[in-house]
């Protein structure tokens, strides 16, 4: 449970507070209370001495400074190494902007800023406990039961009242610092601390920023790896608030925006072991195909991942992406060029002071006492040893006072001189704000700003809004020296004390084949602005890298997403009739369509028929064109001899009538290959089976004839009725009136149309897929249409058989026997044929084919054998085509059943049979080979 805020931290303040008053009474503890001297009566006064851990600027305002001197220390020691660009840099950049703001005849008129500067030495608890010497004033405190060594009341040195703090660097720290400095509402202005842990206005309500925070430099990086095309990263955190809440709020962003995916999410220890820079990049390596690795990480640690990376050999498989700890700086890099090659970093937008380099430059071991570390700096800055106390001992260079800076080493201005700067001027500007309130027209601090209140002084603060750039520029206002904003962009805070999110985007790049240097290469300010073509990969190589777990799909592919990675997929092809509807699903096609080349959409299928110049047709077409010649030349020659014998006894009126027939199938062939259409289809219905009707029906009315008359002829001589010429032809059209009579039914029930068959030839591959333009004749209906014909085909071979046994002296119903014999294996064949068919792409071909071939060779049997012997004897034996002396009905009736009597089988030899009558018979036609007789004409 939260306590109240003027309860947190008791027993901490308590011992603190303890703690103060004892040690204020010591003089070994003046490094960490008052500069002030102590006085002891039994020694006498102390002398006056310098703050080796502070820096001390006397002034009507103080202000707190917070800065990394030092490193943070190891073994034990809470402090390390000079930071020379981090520490030095910073602070004298606070120093330098108190001058110019102390020389400002507008800014704070007749107020003079002071300043007390601490050591962080980059550690949060050690900042924390440099911090309470800000809040000593705030503290009350009571000796009364504290005594010196020597048993004398201890004499306080009254503390600096700290207004204002400007620091702390890391996020860690600055949160830390915080938490105390709220307690007694002191403001803080940070120039480097981007945690986005710090916009929390309800935790850190006294915290301001000049800089953006992290949440900002997150989305700004998001959007780079976006541009980049990159959605499969890992990300690198170095332990703490900075990296830590860096890398938590990309990974929160790339949730919400769900375009990028994070493969690896890893952290450097604060206290990293052996090997384990190495461990990182094998694990990094683990996950390949993401070799975008987004950075939250320390100078040093940058360093190290960029060295593991070099001697695992992973030079230039790495695509860094750097956030503002990386920034431009050369650190980093140094020896590590090659496998920093490419590097993406980001930095907020900022401007070199000039003046600033000036200033520094003139700064020496004369001029500059009031910087306690400054000596120091000066011997790690020149590799020197300043005399016996120096910090170097083991050094063999002195260092003689007269070295420069600039001149004897190098010198570049650190990044964050500008934002320490902007921080004091913001202060400075707020301070001004409140003076301009409450001691309006009062030359200096008038008694209402003898005790700041920090929560009025915080409200000017996050009031402030100035441009450096809108100042005067003349020569001798000191405005001049400051830094020009970029674009003219003020300094102001929103409601949780950020700066607003501007950005500058670097990538290291090889400007030769020796030189690499960091290149400006886009913007961000709330936008990302890119410059994509100025950059550069290995060795100049402006192709664009890839850092994807799977390689976009092809066209016609959909993304299956594996389970809990959406930036990892698999591609499946739409296979068969499906086109690919979205990134993620495929469709089916209309009926009616099948897929494109891509398989992006749908396209109609083509429609075919059969073509007249298609193998298909030809062969069916060539055989009916030669049965429509010889059907024409039967009749032809028919018509002609008319009136002769062969003519006459075949049955001139149904030979007429059979011979229609047979030329109607073989004229159904060209209407079953023309192109659909209303017309084709009309006829189609109407002689599809009317040609094998008219031939049928004259066979049977025919055979039945045939049947009839010896039948009769057993009983008695008198003549069967209905077996003159008209009789037959009433009975034929009779019968050939049905078929028409169930054509014209299927024409009202269902008129005739032409459609498309899209499922004949919807083959597996759409692209072999065709629509099949057809009529509207199903295989039901085909079936009905040729049924009534065949019936009649079956019905005729009936009596055909039972009249086999007569003579073929007397007629012809053997040859009509054996045509219907042929006949009916023809269509017994067919069946399985069309039908079997069914199933087949090529089923419109075979069926069209099989069914004209079917009628062709039906009616080449019949032609072939009923027709063609006769025709052969009217034209090459003209001489048996003579007329022969008439029998009556009752003879020729008489003879043909004696002849079916006496032709019994018996035990002959070979299993002759031979009767006087047939031998007399033979006589009497020896002298012809034929004879053929004649019984139309007989009266009945």
């Amino acid at each position: 449970m939260a306590l109240p805020e003027s309860q947190r931290l008791p027993s901490f303040l308590a011992t603190r507070h303890f703690l103060l008053h004892f040690l204020a009474s010591c003089s070994w503890f003046l490094p960490l209370a008052s500069p002030q001297r102590i006085t002891d009566p039994a020694i006498g006064t102390a002398p006056n001495q310098e703050y080796a851990h502070s820096i001390r600027l006397e002034g009507d305002i103080i202000l707190g400074g917070l800065f990394p001197v030092h490193s943070r220390g190891g073994g034990g020691m809470p402090c390390g190494e000079l930071k020379k660009e981090k520490g030095i840099h910073r602070l004298e950049a606070m120093m330098f902007a108190i001058d110019l703001i102390n020389k400002d005849t507008e800014l704070l008129p007749n107020i003079t800023l002071g300043a007390r500067i601490l050591d962080t030495c980059s550690r949060d608890t050690y900042a924390l406990e440099q911090s309470l010497t800000f809040v000593q004033a705030l503290i009350e405190k009571d000796g009364s039961d504290v005594r010196c060594a020597n048993g004398d009341l201890p004499i306080f040195a009254k503390p600096d009242k700290i207004v204002g703090v400007i620091g702390a660097a890391a996020s860690s720290v600055s949160i830390m610092v915080a938490n105390i400095l709220r307690l007694f509402k002191i403001p803080q202005i940070s120039y480097a601390s981007t945690a986005p842990e710090l916009s929390d206005n309800t935790r850190y309500d006294f915290f301001s920023r000049v800089v953006p925070p992290d949440s900002y430099q997150a989305q700004a990086m998001m959007d780079i790896v976006t541009a980049m095309g990159w959605n499969y990263v890992s990300t690198l955190a170095s332990e703490g608030n900075y990296g830590e809440s860096g890398v938590e709020a990309f990974v929160q962003i790339s949730r919400e925006t769900g375009g990028v995916c994070i493969a690896q999410s890893l952290k450097i220890p604060r206290e990293p072991k052996t090997g384990e820079f190495d461990k990182i990049i094998i694990r990094l390596l683990e996950t390949s195909n993401a070799r975008a690795v987004i950075m939250f990480a320390n100078e040093d640690d940058i360093r190290r991942i960029l060295d593991a990376a070099k001697h695992n050999n992973q030079t230039g498989h790495f695509l860094w992406v750097g956030s503002d700890s990386w920034g431009s700086k050369i650190s980093p890099v140094i020896g590590q060029e090659r496998v920093a090659e490419g590097a993406v970093t980001i930095l907020p937008k900022r401007a070199s002071v000039d003046a600033f380099d000036r200033y520094f430059r003139s700064r020496s071991l004369s001029n500059n006492r009031r910087n306690v570390w400054f000596a120091e700096f000066w011997e790690e800055n020149f590799g020197c040893k300043l005399g016996m106390h120096g910090k170097r001992p083991g050094s063999p260079k002195k260092c003689t006072g007269l070295e420069k800076v600039g001149r004897d080493s190098s010198y570049e201005q650190e990044g964050k001189v500008q934002f320490v700067m902007d921080a004091v001027y913001a202060m400075a500007h707020a301070l001004h704000r409140m003076h301009r309130e409450l001691c309006y027209g009062y030359p200096g601090l008038c008694p209402k700003m003898a005790n700041i209140d920090g929560k009025e002084l915080l409200s000017h603060i996050r009031a402030v809004n100035f441009n450096v750039s809108s100042m005067s520029h003349d020569p001798s206002s000191l405005r001049a020296v400051l830094p020009q904003r970029s674009a003219g962009t003020p300094v102001v805070f929103n409601e949780n004390g950020d700066a607003p999110g501007r950005y500058d985007i670097f990538q290291y790049q090889s400007t030769n084949r020796s030189t690499r240097e960091y290149k400006v290469i886009g913007t961000w300010t709330n936008k990302l602005h890119l410059n994509v073509e100025a950059m550069q990969w290995r060795a100049g190589d402006p192709s664009l890298p890839a850092s994807v777990c799977s390689v976009p799909c092809r066209m016609g592919e959909r993304k299956k997403i594996v389970k809990g990675v959406p930036c990892c997929w698999h591609c499946e092809r739409c296979e068969g009739y499906h086109f690919q509807a979205s990134e993620f699903s495929c469709e089916l096609c209309p009926y009616e369509q099948r897929p494109d080349a891509n398989r992006t959409g749908c396209q109609n299928i083509p429609i075919i028929k059969l073509e007249w110049h298609s193998p298909w047709a030809v062969i069916p077409v060539f055989i009916s064109m030669l049965g429509i010649i010889a059907t024409t030349f039967v009749i032809v020659t028919f018509v002609r001899y008319n009136e002769t014998p062969i003519v006459r006894a075949s049955g001139r009126e149904m030979s007429y009538v059979l011979l229609t027939g047979i030329f109607l199938c073989y004229a159904i062939t060209f209407l079953m290959i023309a192109a659909p259409d209303v017309g084709v289809c009309s006829f189609r219905r109407i002689f599809l089976g009317l040609g094998m009707c008219f031939s049928y029906a004259a066979l049977l009315t025919k055979t039945n004839r045939i049947h009839r008359i010896f039948e009769q002829g057993k009983k008695s001589v008198s003549a069967p009725r209905f077996i003159s010429p008209a009789s037959q032809l009433v009975i034929t059209f009779s019968l050939i009136s049905v078929q028409l009579l169930g054509v014209f039914v299927w024409f009202a029930v269902d008129p005739p149309h032409t459609f498309v068959d899209y499922g004949e030839q919807r083959t597996q591959d759409p692209a072999a897929a065709r629509g099949v333009l057809k009529c509207d004749i199903s295989d039901l209906s085909l079936i009905c249409s040729l049924g009534y014909s065949i019936l009649l085909m079956v019905t005729c071979t009936v009596y055909a058989i039972k009249t086999r046994g007569v003579p073929e002296t007397f007629n012809e119903a053997k040859p009509i026997g054996f045509t219907m014999y042929t006949t009916c294996i023809i269509w017994l064949a067919f069946i399985p044929i069309f039908f079997g068919t069914a199933q087949s792409a090529e089923r419109m071909y075979i069926q069209t084919t099989t069914l004209t071939i079917s009628l062709s060779l039906s009616a080449s049997v019949s032609l072939g054998m009923l027709y063609m012997p006769k025709v052969y004897v009217i034209i090459f034996h003209p001489e048996q085509n003579i007329p022969k002396r008439k029998r009556s009905f009752k003879a020729i009736v008489t003879a043909a059943a004696m002849s079916g009597k006496l032709q019994k089988g018996g035990d002959r030899p070979n299993g002759e049979v031979k009767t006087e009558l047939c031998e007399s018979m033979e006589t009497n036609t020896s002298s012809t080979k034929t004879t053929y007789v004649s019984y139309s004409n007989h009266a009945i």
